[in-house]
């Protein structure tokens, strides 16, 4: 273990060196140590009625060395050994407690978010800031609660804790040791996991919330409440650690980007302590040079030789590569399973007004869902002289008595989505067909609708309906033989380029939500089970699409609205 001099902290020498780009990181790390010194610089290491923060050296060490003081590794190759905390961790710990406010000489910093790859030690690393938090925080009745969506999930860090506790001849001393919790009977302190039953956050006073891998918080639901419980505490402390997730709506995503902010100097928050470790964008995943920025750790907790193994397998098995991306390198991916590249659907954004189509007959998709949830009917209009592209037309419905549940439950801005437009609020709790034969009827007055491709499940009476008011419909099957056709010619519209969405946030959300299945032939379709959110966007613009191809074909290529209207229905 680094000692400390009198001028230079350990954690200032990391800093200084990940800032000059002597030790290998990404922008928002590098961004988080040029903060770290800017701050030394301007406030100091000593109280002052001029200044509102003061950085106490003495402090700040004794917190680092309390883990190889009073902590050890409990498993692996270190099991047994003292918990020597690593340049970048040092830097976590001092930054964490050494910054203090000038005139009540409490905490700085009251949230901390950490996003770092798998295996880079940071359980371990929350479980002796917990540690730290429950028994030398020198908070009476202190409330430490390690927090996660599943009980099993919560109980990680804290076991890490247990395991220290245990392992420690003074701390068993002082910290009583139960099945699902530590306390200290001397203050009446304790540290319990606690899970997303939400009900179970109420009346509790936390001083400290551990929060575990933030992205698989489906919803704010537990973190809201447990944070707003803090408000009673002089000093308290929020931690999240997180590896990256998935897409660009999560409560984990909001902190990432509030933490960009922070960092890049967009938002001031000197209360919010933000450490990312992870690759830059442009950088080639496949590099071993980018993998050193992204895991401080490599060389110690994590293994070269296994990274290796790990890319070696994600360049032959496509499927694993955005998993290699997210876990080892904290790269934000879209999906779990990639199928459509989301920089190529971007590529796709060009927008068209119905009014710069209104020669061609339309071709409409709709994926009913079930009637209390989301609805889509997506339109498209051919590709013709001037307009390479199909130009897409998309509608969504939710029942106005879910939408603040599906805001929770989603993860993603429903709300806002409906106050901009992109979501149509239907009064109830259901979405009745006569939402979509109304958005038919819209369609029809400016363009004529060729054909309506339905997913018969839940599709109700609607099929019926439409072709009584002369629409030709065709009940889409879901199987690989209809489904497999759709798919392909959603992914030959985007890799082409001859798709144009407008740039629909609710498509893109779902774009992004896309997984799917593949069977031996090599057909493709949706796959509902396997998708992380909803798709029916998706499954209504490939099904209108893939009907649209079949009829333009059919039609010697013309355009729909050539042929002699033999095949063309409209309301």
């Amino acid at each position: 273990m680094a000692t400390t001099t009198r001028n230079r902290l350990p954690w200032v020498a990391y800093a200084e060196d990940v800032a000059a780009q002597r030790i290998p990181a990404g922008k928002l790390a590098r961004l988080a140590c040029e903060r770290s010194l800017r701050d030394l610089a301007h406030f100091g290491t000593k109280p002052s009625a001029r200044r509102p923060y003061y950085f106490d050296a003495e402090h700040g060490e004794r917190c680092c060395d309390f883990f190889p003081r009073f902590l050890v590794h409990s498993k692996g190759e270190w099991a047994g050994r003292p918990f020597d905390l690593e340049l970048w961790q040092r830097w976590q710990i001092a930054n964490l407690f050494g910054w203090k406010e000038c005139g009540s000489g409490h905490r700085r910093y009251r949230k901390s978010y950490l996003e770092i790859p798998r295996k880079n030690g940071k359980s371990q690393l929350c479980a002796g800031v917990g540690t730290i938090c429950l028994a030398a925080d020198g908070e009476s009745g202190a409330e430490v609660y390690s927090a996660a969506t599943k009980k099993d999930q919560a109980k990680i860090t804290w076991l890490e804790g247990k395991k220290m506790v245990g392992a420690s001849r003074e701390l068993r001393g002082a910290i009583s040791v139960f099945a699902n919790a530590l306390t200290v009977e001397g203050s009446t302190s304790k540290w319990e996991p606690i899970s997303s039953d939400e009900q179970t956050a109420d009346g509790l006073n936390p001083s400290a919330v551990l929060v575990d891998e933030l992205h698989a918080h489906r919803n704010r639901g537990l973190l809201d409440k447990l944070e707003t419980a803090m408000g009673a505490r002089r000093q308290p402390l929020l931690v999240m650690i997180t590896t990256a997730g998935y897409g660009g709506h999560s409560v984990c995503w909001e902190m990432h980007e509030y933490g960009r902010k922070v960092l890049e100097g967009m938002v001031d928050d000197p209360s919010f302590l933000a450490y990312v470790a992870s690759i830059d964008p442009g950088d080639d995943w496949r590099d071993e040079s980018s993998w050193r920025k992204a895991n401080p750790n490599l060389g110690v907790s994590v293994k070269l030789s296994y990274l290796e193994r790990e890319a070696a397998q994600a360049l032959e098995i496509p499927s694993k590569q955005n998993a290699f991306r997210r876990l080892h390198l904290n790269d934000w991916t879209e999906q779990a399973e990639r199928w459509l590249d989301l920089e190529k659907w971007d590529a796709c954004g060009e927008s068209f007004e119905l009014g710069e189509v209104e020669d061609a007959q339309l071709i409409v998709g709709v994926d009913l869902a079930t009637s209390s949830d989301f609805c889509a009917a997506v339109a498209v209009a051919p590709p013709e002289e001037g307009r390479e592209a199909w130009a897409v037309f998309p509608r969504f419905w939710i029942p106005e008595e879910k939408l603040h549940a599906r805001v929770r439950d989603l993860g993603v801005p429903v709300d806002a989505w409906a106050e901009a437009g992109y979501v149509e609020t239907v009064p109830g709790n259901m979405v009745t067909p006569d939402s979509i034969e109304e958005a038919l009827r819209e369609w029809r007055e400016g363009n004529g609708i060729a054909e309506v491709a339905i997913d018969p499940w839940n599709a109700g009476g609607l099929g019926a309906s439409l072709e009584e008011h002369g629409v030709k419909v065709a009940m889409y099957g879901q199987g690989w033989k209809s489904a497999s056709p759709a798919m392909r010619a959603l992914e030959r519209c985007v890799l082409t380029r001859t798709l144009a969405h407008g740039g629909n946030p609710v498509l893109r959300w779902m774009a992004g939500n896309l997984a799917v299945e593949m069977d031996a032939a090599g057909n493709v379709k949706w796959s509902r089970k396997r998708s992380r959110d909803k798709i029916d966007g998706l499954v209504a613009l490939a099904m209108a699409l893939a009907r649209g191809e079949l009829l333009n074909s059919a039609n010697g290529g013309g355009g729909l609205y050539d042929g002699d209207g033999d095949d063309v229905f409209v309301l």
